[in-house]
């Protein structure tokens, strides 16, 4: 280990500190090895794992984690309950002790109305920040609105309120949307968007942009005006099965210094080729999202796109892949994740 650490260090520093080699292997192999590769390539970036809950009540109107198949929360039984995975708190608290990067919180009903309202949300952020030493970020509803009785809140009114109940960073969607689809038509930044205002007093570190991409399969690529991937695709229409080149563009915009890229994928694995094709197009961090069933899955979309960080939710919830694990196979894959 000694000889290894010199051999390198002395390629790229001067002999008097090869001392440091030794230090290192001393410590812990594993850390050493990775203090190295940050000395060597300082800008190369930890990779990151996210514990994704949604959150949601149930029919007692209590907070539930839960996890949908397609979308569908509820059991497929008699009593079509809500799918129960655990109390939100009690599981953001698991997977920061398992070695979660990030702890996310999407709230996906209970910001219909008014966000401000919500108090259980609001609890459940408080009461997990005080265990919980890793960023934690809430999403779900982070838009402008007006209460029952005419008052309006902004959005940077509704993040601030998250903000003091614990959370670190927020996640918008749908909002996020409109802003790009008004950008893209005027190409004129207002500065009133809900990520203008929210970045422009917190940090761009302070907003993620959730995305829902939907695959559009296209028979020429000059049919859309937006980037478009090759790809030999099997076929499957009706009695139909072959193989056919076909074109293939993801309906996206996307507006903000943070991204998130969510898929249907259901255990499938990344959806590698759009993450590919925003995390080389963009300029700010790429959060792959949906799909991973398995610790490979996460090597693979580390290895083969430039995405900052992976997320997954169900298979964390129901104990399929642990935490740790994952982590222990980027690590003999040769992916740089803090242990």
């Amino acid at each position: 280990m000694f000889m290894q650490f010199s051999s390198i260090l002395k390629r790229v520093v001067p002999c008097k500190y090869t001392w440091l080699s030794y230090f290192f292997g001393v410590v812990s192999e594993e850390a050493g090895l990775s203090v190295l590769r940050r000395f060597l390539y300082p800008k190369s970036e930890i990779t990151k794992v996210i514990a994704c809950l949604d959150v949601r009540a149930n029919d007692n109107g209590d907070l539930v984690v839960t996890k949908g198949d397609q979308y569908d929360v509820r059991e497929q039984t008699a009593e079509n309950e809500v799918r129960n995975l655990g109390k939100p708190v009690d599981l953001a608290g698991q997977y920061y002790t398992d070695g979660a990067d990030v702890v996310s919180f999407l709230n996906i009903t209970g910001f219909r109305n008014f966000p401000l309202g919500d108090l259980p949300m609001l609890q459940v952020l408080k009461y997990a920040s005080e265990n919980v030493f890793v960023p934690l970020t809430v999403g779900g509803g982070i838009r402008d609105f007006t209460d029952g009785n005419g008052r309006y809140y902004s959005s940077l009114e509704v993040t601030s309120e998250y903000f003091r109940s614990g959370a670190d960073k927020v996640s918008i969607g749908s909002d996020a949307v409109y802003a790009a689809e008004e950008y893209l038509k005027t190409k004129v930044k207002t500065g009133k968007t809900s990520i203008e205002q929210i970045s422009r007093v917190y940090g761009n570190q302070a907003v993620a942009i959730s995305i829902d991409p939907r695959r559009v399969y296209l028979k020429d690529p000059n049919d859309v005006e937006f980037k478009s991937v090759f790809q030999n695709q099997v076929l499957m229409a009706s009695n139909l099965l072959g193989t056919s080149a076909r074109y293939a563009y993801f309906n996206l915009f996307v507006l903000g210094p943070y991204l998130f890229s969510f898929s249907i994928r259901q255990g499938q694995g990344f959806d590698i080729d759009l993450i590919k094709l925003i995390s080389d197009a963009a300029s700010i961090p790429v959060i792959a999202g949906s799909g991973a069933g398995s610790a490979e899955h996460f090597s693979e979309v580390f290895l083969k796109t430039n995405a900052s960080a992976a997320l997954a939710a169900g298979i964390f919830h129901r104990k399929e892949v642990p935490i740790q694990a994952v982590k222990e196979h980027l690590l003999k894959e040769g992916v740089e994740v803090r242990a």
